[in-house]
């Protein structure tokens, strides 16, 4: 038995022994703590009804994220502050945010209530903007199906400062008290869950044992248990290696680590291009993005993960690394087939290196999907095409959704390369997509729709980059902004 896991829950340090090490935060709180203010709607990270918030030590500060508990495992709380709706009835009254809430009349059912405090909570003890815009993306992990969201966004605009700003220093006095000092390890029968603090010890960890599951985030992974009922034996946590969650700058580009949440790379994102901003506020909600990290997106190697396209168009590189031993591979070279990685066994990803964009380029990054927010693209595109006394010097040309890995389209950028940027040398490149990708028909598309997509796309990224008209109305286009 290692030592035990610890954690602040309402200023209240808790330790917990001897426990599952995939048991979810939700069900720890509803069924050992009996909070059952944390409801369960779809265990899988999309609905937000299962918000709480983490506290966490950050470089002497106090961060503040709301996370799904459905699929954040129970060790991951070591060393944080938990706050829960029940940690908001301070002395009795409503918290303004619940207050706020009352006044908007912004509960019907009540039952997405908690979550959407929560949301907010985090978003208030943050100080971040209360604007509209700001507020609709700090919320578009919580779902609703009564109220219209209306009441809800009133209630954002209307809960003002955190009223417990003065009590952040106490609070990270607690935190540096409770973080052990060695890594944590927790045993249940023949289970285990590791979480090494340094990169060394983690590589080591990984290589001794290679059939072990890897966590980050968990927005992948949690789902294994909660929808897949998977047992996992053994689990390495990289959550706590600081110094995997680096973001270098190399001079021509950034190379991100292993433990760079989406949220925290943001900024980085929007400054190598502004479309990568645009399209990081898409990928889940701001509870996946607060835990789900890049390289751990492109280490599952799913084939309509969003960020993979893009980095492969912007000639990202994979760093592996198996114990003291890394190698290097260009991003698309990592995925062999669907659901085969190059990756040996005791071997991580480490980091990815993204080139910065130059300026003149052409990049874009399309995402099509049913919905704006927290849904799985039909089609993403990253498209990145080097164009000098108008012609085309080169191309790199990515799609996710369209085979079974992320790929780059070889046909397409040769009928490209040296040829005038032009809407009819785009048509002719265009019409080449057909010969890299077959696509399937699924619930989220059709092959044949997937194609014209895709095609239209490219036509799409000449019209932007022209300033000029379409000749012709695109048929994806209705669809994508339907």
């Amino acid at each position: 038995m290692g030592r035990p896991i610890r954690f602040l829950l309402d200023g209240e340090v808790r330790e917990l022994t001897d426990i599952d090490p995939t048991l979810t935060v939700l069900n720890m709180l509803r069924y050992d703590l009996r909070r059952i203010g944390t409801k369960e709607g779809c265990a899988e990270g999309d609905c937000g009804a299962c918000t709480v918030v983490l506290g966490d030590l950050e470089d002497g500060r106090v961060r503040f994220r709301a996370v799904n508990a459905c699929i954040l495992f129970t060790p991951m709380l070591d060393g944080r502050a938990l706050f829960t709706v029940e940690s908001l009835k301070g002395d009795g009254a409503l918290h303004p945010i619940q207050q706020a809430m009352v006044v908007s009349h912004a509960s019907q059912c009540g039952f997405c209530t908690p979550g959407f405090v929560m949301s907010l909570y985090a978003h208030q003890r943050e100080g971040a903007a209360t604007d509209c815009r700001t507020l609709k993306d700090a919320l578009a992990g919580n779902l609703c199906r009564c109220t219209g969201y209306g009441p809800i966004l009133a209630a954002g605009l209307a809960m003002g400062a955190d009223p417990d700003a003065r009590l952040v220093e106490a609070l990270a006095v607690e935190l540096a008290a409770i973080r052990g000092t060695g890594s944590l390890e927790v045993e249940h029968g023949s289970r285990r869950f590791l979480a090494p603090r340094t990169t060394a010890e983690f590589a080591a960890a990984v290589e001794a044992h290679p059939d072990a599951t890897i966590l980050a985030g968990g927005t992948d992974v949690g789902l294994w248990v909660t929808k897949q009922h998977r047992t996992l034996p053994t689990v390495i946590s990289l959550g706590e290696v600081a110094e995997l969650r680096r973001v270098e700058d190399l001079g021509e580009a950034v190379r991100i680590g292993a433990g760079v949440r989406y949220a925290d790379a943001e900024a980085v994102f929007g400054d190598l291009h502004p479309e990568f901003g645009e399209l990081l506020r898409r990928f889940g909600g701001l509870q996946v993005r607060n835990l789900g990290t890049i390289c751990g997106n492109i280490a599952n190697g799913s084939p309509i993960g969003d960020m993979p396209p893009a980095l492969i168009a912007a000639g990202a590189t994979l760093v592996l690394r198996k114990g003291a031993a890394t190698r290097t591979l260009p991003l698309e070279a990592y995925f062999l087939a669907y659901g085969e990685q190059d990756r040996a066994p005791g071997e991580f990803v480490e980091a990815v290196i993204v080139p910065k964009i130059p300026a003149g380029r052409v990049f874009r990054l399309y995402k099509l999907s049913k919905r704006f927010d927290q849904d799985i693209s039909a089609v993403c595109a990253g498209l990145s095409i080097g164009v000098e006394a108008g012609r085309v010097t080169d191309a790199r040309i990515a799609f996710g959704g369209m085979a079974a890995t992320p790929k780059r389209a070889a046909a397409c950028e040769a009928a490209l390369a040296g040829q005038p940027w032009s809407e009819a040398t785009v048509r002719l490149a265009a019409d080449a997509l057909a010969q890299d990708f077959q696509p399937i028909d699924d619930m989220r598309a059709s092959a044949a729709y997937r194609l014209r997509a895709a095609q239209n796309l490219l036509l799409k990224a000449w019209y932007e980059s022209a300033g000029a008209a379409p000749t012709r109305v695109l048929e994806a286009e209705a669809v994508a902004h339907a």
